[in-house]
């Protein structure tokens, strides 16, 4: 009897209305969870009988049931931080952790690094990335934990000082003399480089015109920071020449003396290079090499590629979440960028709990990548991603639902009302 099987599809209401509410809820109690992606219950009717066998028609359903419960991915709004290893993905893909069960993806980039230098979720999860090559100036493509390393660098020597610089052609010809270059030098230019155990020297270049056109260099450091030097006494460590054409363009460079020999604990010989740009006969065209002009002699800018012993003093994200540490002496290195992970199937995820998903058949295998490559989305520092859930619409949604319990309740009590009139025939 058709009364009977109303019962039961107005039970099956009341189930199907119940895990609305279940699903309503949890997204109601994770609109503050960071990352979180709400979900969406979605039902299908139950087989329905034919009264006219299988030739179809006149069917009579037999209630509802949940079918799906579908993650929501959408984008949810990128708040920002003070934290600086606040991370968020605008745009599609997870960061990628190594959780106990394996890799474990999430959108919730609240990261932090722990006491071994690693960069951890809140549960202590190492975050994977890229690791940076050996000398941190960029990133490789082999695949690790993002870890801080070394808070302190040794010290690089100084190999090279580069010169951009005018010499004037309307000087004199003057002698030089070491015990006095001072006034025996028609110019001088001094730049600090370092030692193989990071002390910092003071480097004078006195030039001297020889001729028109051919100019000689002494580079000299004070006899108190030389090995047997006397203190207050300057102390030649590398010396050459400089020959200019018609055009004041440099021609060739005659390299000549060139041991820097320091003292302190520094090792003998120290080889820098005193780099006046590109020669014509190297290769060079002129322009980007020492000039010898009828203006007053300076020097535009010099470069020298050693530092000292450093300390981390702070680190930063770029949008490439590509982490950067910079440290006491102006020395930045490259540590490592951040991966994200892309499924063809964000719905085919398995949520285990704790802002994490785990890739299963339906979700296919995670494809590792840099941040905005590939369809990636962008890696934001100093923010983080809130969950997506629009908390008016799920109050909207609670009540549709509330409304759909109480109309099965109805259907429930109308059959047994039906029920009871049937049963009042024998009286």
């Amino acid at each position: 009897m058709s009364i009977l099987s109303s019962f039961n599809i107005g039970v099956t209401g009341l189930n199907a209305a119940g895990s609305s509410m279940g699903v309503i809820g949890d997204n109601i109690a994770n609109a503050g969870t960071f990352g979180f992606k709400g979900s969406r219950a979605e039902f299908q009717d139950m087989l329905a009988n034919s009264l006219k066998g299988i030739d179809g028609g006149d069917q009579m359903g037999s209630g509802t049931k949940l079918a799906h419960i579908t993650p929501q991915f959408t984008q949810g709004t990128v708040a920002r931080t003070e934290n600086i290893t606040d991370l968020a993905i605008n745009g599609n893909g997870f960061f990628v952790v190594d959780a106990p069960f394996g890799k474990g993806y999430t959108r919730d980039g609240s990261f932090h690094f722990d006491k071994e230098g690693y960069m951890v979720n809140g549960d202590g999860y190492r975050v994977q990335g890229f690791q940076s090559d050996d000398k941190g100036k960029e990133v490789t493509n082999a695949q690790g934990n993002i870890k801080l390393g070394n808070t302190t660098i040794a010290a690089t020597p100084t190999s090279e000082v580069k010169f951009s610089m005018n010499l004037d052609s309307r000087e004199n010809v003057k002698l030089f003399d070491p015990n006095n270059p001072d006034k025996t030098s028609n110019y001088n230019s001094s730049v600090t480089v370092y030692d193989n155990v990071g002390t910092a020297h003071l480097v004078t270049t006195y030039f001297n015109k020889l001729a028109d056109g051919n100019w000689e260099y002494h580079a000299m450091v004070d006899g108190g920071e030389a090995t047997g030097g006397v203190p207050g006494k300057m102390m030649e460590m590398a010396s050459g020449q400089l020959r200019f054409n018609s055009k004041g363009q440099l021609e060739e460079e005659i390299p000549g003396k060139n041991a820097f020999n320091f003292n302190k604990g520094a090792a003998q010989g120290q080889k820098i290079s005193l780099n006046f740009g590109e020669s014509l006969k190297e290769g060079g065209t002129g322009l980007d090499a020492a000039t010898q002009y009828g203006s007053k002699s300076s020097v535009a800018r010099h470069t020298q590629d050693g530092s000292s012993a450093a300390t981390l003093s702070s680190m930063s994200f770029n949008d490439d979440g590509i982490l950067t540490a910079v440290y006491d002496n102006g020395e930045q290195r490259v540590l490592g960028q951040v991966a994200v992970a892309k499924f063809e199937n964000n719905e085919g995820l398995f949520k285990t709990g704790k802002n994490l998903f785990k890739q299963t058949l339906k979700s296919g295998q995670a494809a590792m990548g840099k941040p905005g490559a590939d369809g990636r989305g962008e890696v934001l520092s100093k923010s983080i991603e809130q969950s997506n859930v629009d908390i008016a619409n799920e109050f909207i949604s609670l009540m549709g639902a509330q409304r759909n319990f109480q109309a099965n309740t109805r259907t429930i009590t109308t059959s047994d009302q039906m029920l009871q009139e049937v049963l009042n025939i024998k009286r």
